[in-house]
This record gives structure tokens, sequence and C-alpha cells, in this order.
């Protein structure tokens, strides 16, 4: 009997398909983690802006921002901050889980025996979690935009510019991203 007959783990460990899957996996997430980071700046940013009774730029009483649009625009960011955190921790424990079962296996340091249906899972989870952060950011932007430059209401054509480029750039984005996570979820 040679040694993958002796140890079935051992024949998992050692096809290469196993490797550059795993490989993959951990520079997704990788990935995932680093934008995460950077949305949860501008959340932070977002949260800056909030000071009541602020005037737009707009230089007309009708088009300030009333103190529910602050709220609003706190309570957007912080359930922001909350799916981007989500989103981060699910993506560190998934790579923390593939690093720990390769440091079971010193000879093979890229390969790692995970279930695949979990990995695959909490990637998916991940990929919600961020769009759903990139979905309440961009409402936060929304309400940042109204307090800055004058409420959509009041006809402000800078805010109306900025809040149409910021809808359509970030709907296109996030349909290109779930098409492809959708794609490479089912593939």
């Amino acid at each position: 009997m040679d040694e993958s007959e002796q140890d079935p783990r051992r024949l998992t460990s050692t096809s290469s398909s196993s490797s550059s899957t795993t490989r993959v996996h951990v520079t997704a997430l990788d990935g995932l983690v680093n934008v995460n980071s950077l949305f949860t700046i501008a959340v932070f940013v977002g949260l800056s802006l909030t000071t009541p009774g602020q005037h737009s730029l707009e230089n007309r009483a009708p088009c300030d921002a009333g103190i529910d649009f602050a709220k609003k625009l706190l309570v957007f960011e912080v359930v922001s901050f909350s799916f981007f955190l989500f989103s981060s921790l699910v993506a560190q424990g998934l790579k923390l889980a593939i690093n720990l079962l390769n440091s079971k296996d010193v000879d093979e340091a890229i390969r790692a025996h995970i279930n695949l249906k979990v990995l695959r899972l909490g990637m998916m989870g991940s990929a919600v979690g961020s769009v759903m952060g990139c979905l309440f950011l961009m409402l936060s932007m929304v309400n940042v935009i109204e307090i800055r430059l004058g409420m959509l209401s009041c006809g402000s054509k800078s805010a109306v510019h900025s809040v149409t480029a910021l809808v359509l750039l970030v709907s296109s984005a996030l349909l290109v991203y779930i098409s492809t996570a959708v794609y490479a979820f089912l593939h």
C-alpha cells in the first residue's frame, strides 16, 4: 500500500487542484477584507459630517437639510459599518481556518483540507455583507450630498448631478460584482 491509501486526507492534499483552489480563495478573501477596510474609512468620513444645523452650499434656507437627514445619515453609516464588519470578520474567519489547517501539514504549506461547501457559503455570506454595506454607504452618501449641496427636492443642480452619478456608477459596479460572484459561485 502506498501513502495515499493509508491516509485518505493525504490524497486530497496532494491534488494540485486543491492547492490552487486554496490559494485563489485566500487571495479573494484578502481582496475582500482590503476593500471593506477602504469602505470603512469612507463610513468614518461620513460620520464626521453629521453636524446638526449645517447650512448647504446652495445658500437658500429651503435647501438646508433638517436634523432628520443627519439622523438618517448616522443610521445608514452605522448599518453600513456593521455589514462591512460582518463581511470582513467572516472572510478573516475563513482565512484563519485555511491557515490553521495548513499549519498541520508543514510539507504542504499552500494546501488545506476544508469543506468546500462551507468555504463557498462563507465567501457568499461575506460578499452579500459587502454588497449590503455598499448599498447603505451609497444611501448615506446621498444624505451627505443633500446636507452639503442642498436638498434634491429644492432642485439643487449640483446635488442632482452628484446623486445621479453616484447612483449610476455604484449600481453598475454592484451589478458587475454580484454577477461575477454569482457566476463564480455556480461554477
